[in-house]
């Protein structure tokens, strides 16, 4: 008989696999604020769990909702739940700007950046402080409407009421996963399995991916349970899914990749290698060619294999789009100064959401394009809360070719700073959504950068007259195709018809939630006639968009594909079928709360356009 001890030996190595699994997992709670309950995984000795929703929200990239009010804003995210269990479109819920694959598929969509890792699908964030730091053992997520947007749900060292900021600052994924189709868009508590950490926390952000949603998706609360002493697990276990193991092997080596990405950047003496292999065989550009599709990360460890693997690697050729964004996380001035060399010839600089709670300094960032500026055509510097107007000064002294500049939720640079943008003539694209910049700024901007062709404004709340706006617009941006004015409070038919009769070539124009345009003024008529081109329109929330107007649209914009009049009271379906019958490339078509639009109707459609997504919206 064979010995059995071998056996029992790989048993016993896989039961301590699976405490260490499930050392990483929830253990499910009351829902009460802040109340302790016996902690369910039975830790030695005795914990205690404390279950708090968030205290505060501290920062987000973007918002459906207006900066001056509650509706719809991330700010609904802290506190108690306002809707659930609740399904439906409910204005106290949390909602980011987009959804779907639309924003890709207007004149306005940027080119992706290549060598964005598979594991990397974020698009927003929010990040959510609570009052007492925990070790988490479970984090709910209450989504009211088209759930399953949330993709990663990471963890931060730093206590945002700290007095002292720590000298490092972690940060550490809980939970991750590929965006997946929800069925149906009613409310659900997402409670994901979270991996265990070794550290408190009070920090929690999600990052959400709503590529694959019908309509946007709506958080109402999120709950954080925890321990305050670091738990030792038991020998008490449930079962485990397998699949979790392989997941957590892939995150770790993400973690350990980008732990160890600085000390990669920095290598700069190499042992001596007998042979390069077969590679010595290979022509240069065929080496470059294969190197071109690995991330930033695999580009490291490669350059630690072999002398000429190690030059290929450190070609700056290899850096001419870089994309940071993936490892914000990690990303510092190190970091930066460790890539100086590598992009001397760099377009394209992706360095969104990165450098926030003093990763990156002023000084850090200016060495760096002071160096690497010169050939810079692209900047992308989304959430980056460390800009100033240094930086902004340094940018345009150090950056004359660049045409693309995002500075989108950059809600921290001054008012004044914006200024130095007028100095960058070559400008073509230029993102100010959520930020500061003032009319005076703004004005200096349009009259010296006459190439904008893509320029947003969206939710710029300290521009007082935007019908001056329009009119320097329409005066001296020619070339303009894309213009975002969502959430601009004050401007009228007069600057419209300014806009209409200069921006003649717009092919992309959001006057979504502008309450002070009227169709009685005949503003839409006007555009519909002066603006053939138009691809996308949305008067999302204008109620005074009547028949007349989807009439004019019809007969004028026939290439129209994207339209947005949630909310009207004045459309009929005769209009709807006119503007489907004429507009043969539509294929979105958002009739949300228009109360002449009821469900049957949309069925009707539905079944007559079949190419075109019409979505009507509803509340509970």
């Amino acid at each position: 008989m064979p010995p059995v001890f071998p056996m029992l030996t790989v048993l016993s190595m896989f039961y301590y696999m699976c405490l260490r699994r499930r050392a990483r997992t929830a253990t499910r709670g009351e829902m009460n604020s802040r109340r302790a309950i016996e902690s369910n995984t039975r830790a030695l000795p005795i914990n205690v769990e404390i279950v708090q929703y968030a205290k505060e929200v501290l920062d987000f990239s973007s918002h459906y909702g207006s900066e001056n009010s509650m509706s719809y804003t991330m700010w609904n995210l802290a506190g108690i739940p306002n809707v659930y269990p609740s399904s439906g479109d409910f204005t106290q819920t949390a909602v980011f700007r987009t959804y779907g694959t639309w924003w890709d598929r207007c004149p306005s969509a940027r080119l992706p950046f290549t060598r964005t890792p598979s594991t990397f699908c974020s698009q927003d964030y929010v990040e959510l402080a609570f009052e007492e730091p925990v070790y988490p053992t479970a984090v709910h997520i209450l989504e009211t409407y088209h759930p399953g947007a949330v993709v990663r749900i990471l963890a931060c060292s730093a206590n945002p009421y700290s007095q002292n900021p720590p000298a490092e600052v972690r940060w550490e994924i809980l939970w991750s996963e590929a965006p997946t189709k929800v069925n149906g868009p009613q409310a659900r508590q997402f409670t994901p399995c979270i991996k265990q950490i070794n550290f408190p926390t009070n920090l929690i952000r999600l990052e959400v991916n709503s590529s694959l949603l019908d309509y946007y998706t709506e958080l109402d609360a999120v709950v954080l349970h925890g321990v305050k002493e670091r738990p030792v697990l038991s020998l008490k276990t449930s079962m485990i899914d397998m699949n979790d193991i392989d997941e957590d092997e892939d995150e770790e080596k993400f973690a350990c990749g980008m732990d160890t990405l600085n000390k990669q950047f920095s290598i700069v003496t190499l042992r001596e290698w007998p042979t390069n292999g077969y590679f010595d065989k290979l022509p240069y550009e065929l080496i470059q060619l294969i190197l071109s599709h690995l991330t930033v990360p695999d580009l490291c460890r490669l350059a630690q294999t072999c002398k000429l693997l190690y030059q290929h690697c450190c070609d700056p050729l290899q850096y001419i789009h870089l994309s940071l964004q993936p490892y914000w996380a990690r990303i510092n001035d190190t970091s930066l100064e460790y890539l100086q060399s590598r992009c001397t010839l760099i377009q394209w600089l992706n360095l969104s959401w990165t450098g926030n709670r003093g990763a990156i300094s002023v000084s850090g960032f200016s060495r760096f394009l002071k160096v690497c500026g010169s050939e810079l055509v692209r900047l992308e510097l989304s959430c980056g809360h460390f800009l100033n107007e240094t930086c902004l000064e340094v940018i345009t002294e150090t950056c004359p070719n660049l045409q693309e500049l995002n500075l989108s939720s950059c809600d921290k640079i001054p008012p004044q700073a914006f200024n130095h943008i007028a100095k960058v003539g070559s400008l073509k694209r230029l993102i100010l959504y959520r930020t500061k910049v003032e009319q005076t700024a703004l004005l200096s901007i349009l009259n010296f950068c006459s190439e904008l062709q893509h320029l947003s404004l969206g939710s710029c709340v300290m521009i007082e007259d935007y019908d001056l706006i329009a009119s320097m617009m329409g005066a001296k941006c020619k070339k303009l195709r894309s213009l975002d004015l969502w959430r601009c409070k004050n401007i009228t038919e007069s600057g419209i018809a300014e806009l209409a009769s200069g921006c003649q070539l717009l092919e992309e124009l959001d006057l979504g939630w502008c309450p002070t345009l009227q169709s009685s003024t005949g503003c839409f008529t006007n555009l519909a006639r002066k603006l053939p081109n138009l691809q996308k329109l949305f008067l999302t929330a204008n109620r005074s968009v009547c028949d007349t107007d989807i009439e004019e649209l019809a007969a004028n914009c026939t290439h129209l594909r994207q339209l947005d009049i949630l909310g009207t009271r004045m459309v009929s379906p005769a209009s709807l079928r006119k503007l489907l019958e004429s507009c043969k490339d539509l294929s979105l078509l958002d009739v949300s709360f228009c109360s002449q639009i009821d469900n049957r109707v949309v069925l009707e459609l539905n079944a007559n356009f079949p190419n075109v997504f019409i979505k009507k919206s509803f509340t509970q």
